[in-house]
């Protein structure tokens, strides 16, 4: 369809002079196109394309307008085909990344800022649901807890370990009330429903603690994508969003006044998460609580570690690592298709 002397075109994602196109109209702009998307606009005048944006799920990305066209109404435009088309899909919640120094034109657009990292990024979102509704949401599930002090975890659990364990255990004991949040985006090797199973299972015992889906507030593709992905450039500024996001919306909703995390010697990312808590917190009252490694034997328990015993079939020292419910899962029928995937992939998640 034309719009003016502007026509808008779906990119063909598996046309590479196309992606191309995308890849170097972005480039000035400082935004990278790994074409890891659902969907990609293009605008073009004249056969040249002038106008971006794309999106993975309900995450708008990647949206820009040639300098010479802004303040033509373009952004808008491209916002508006993204929602509309997301709409479709049957999406009509949207999260969106950009710059603090054009977060006015999309709050111009009817997005409400969620959380920011100066200098580098602003998280806004529009749509039906809220942070706000989320946190309402949370809290209501969280009523069931004893009153008095609350601590949070957020684990991914990939697969449930011992050490996890651990670490959930020590906050049970330290505090009246324990909400463990589960990584729910699909970027693991374990899918969701299996790792939110196995955390509710391996901490039954404790009477105090409640296992929560994180959601897409959460250690989500929205809030830090770059945990999900290889674009490690952009993580400072991401974990500090998703942190913020957590100390600003979430701690004060649920009554969390500590975060517990493990010590995290190999994976970058998770290290630099650690350092924004550490950063971030304090300043809104939650103090991180870090709790050194579990070591069974000379081995650290991690579940990076789980995973290369599961490619090598050591199950005989794999067991030392987990608790009886993750070796049982493991050794399932039902595990099967999960193992095969887990041998045959070289993901650090």
């Amino acid at each position: 369809m034309l719009w003016g002397q502007v026509e808008e075109r779906s990119i063909d994602l598996a046309n590479q002079r196309q992606v191309g196109q995308v890849r170097e109209f972005l480039a000035p702009f400082s935004l990278s196109f790994d074409g890891l998307v659902d969907y990609t606009v293009g605008f073009y005048r004249d056969g040249k394309l002038v106008a971006t944006g794309s999106r993975k799920g309900e995450v708008l990305r990647n949206i820009a307008v040639d300098e010479s066209l802004q303040g033509e109404g373009l952004t808008a435009s491209v916002v508006s085909h993204l929602m509309k088309q997301a709409s479709r899909q049957g999406l009509h919640h949207y999260f969106l990344f950009t710059k603090p120094s054009t977060a006015a034109q999309f709050t111009a657009l009817g997005f409400k800022e969620i959380a920011r990292s100066e200098p580098h990024a602003v998280l806004l979102e529009t749509g039906m649901g809220s942070v706000a509704s989320y946190c309402k949401d949370l809290a209501n599930k969280a009523a069931i807890l004893p009153k008095g002090n609350r601590a949070a975890l957020v684990v991914n659990c990939n697969p449930f370990t011992l050490g996890h364990k651990a670490v959930i255990a020590k906050a049970a004991a330290e505090n009246d009330a324990v909400i463990v949040f589960v990584v729910s985006e699909e970027g693991s090797l374990f899918p969701f429903s299996v790792r939110y199973r196995l955390v509710q299972e391996g901490v039954r015992e404790y009477k105090n603690v409640l296992v929560l889906p994180g959601g897409p507030y959460i250690i989500s593709a929205a809030t830090f994508p770059a945990y999900f992905t290889r674009g490690d450039a952009a993580v400072a500024a991401q974990t500090r969003l998703d942190v913020t996001v957590f100390a600003h919306h979430i701690a004060p909703a649920l009554g969390v006044t500590r975060r517990y995390v493990g010590t995290e010697p190999y994976c970058a990312v998770t290290d630099a998460y650690n350092l924004a808590m550490m950063d971030i917190l304090p300043e809104y009252g939650v103090e991180l609580r870090e709790m050194p490694r579990v070591m069974t034997g000379d081995k650290v328990i991690s579940a990076s570690t789980v995973r290369e015993l599961i490619k090598k079939d050591d199950w005989e020292n794999l067991r030392e690592l987990v608790p009886e419910t993750t070796y049982q899962y493991l050794i399932s029928e039902e595990a099967a298709e999960v193992i095969r995937r887990v041998k045959g992939s070289a993901s650090r998640h």
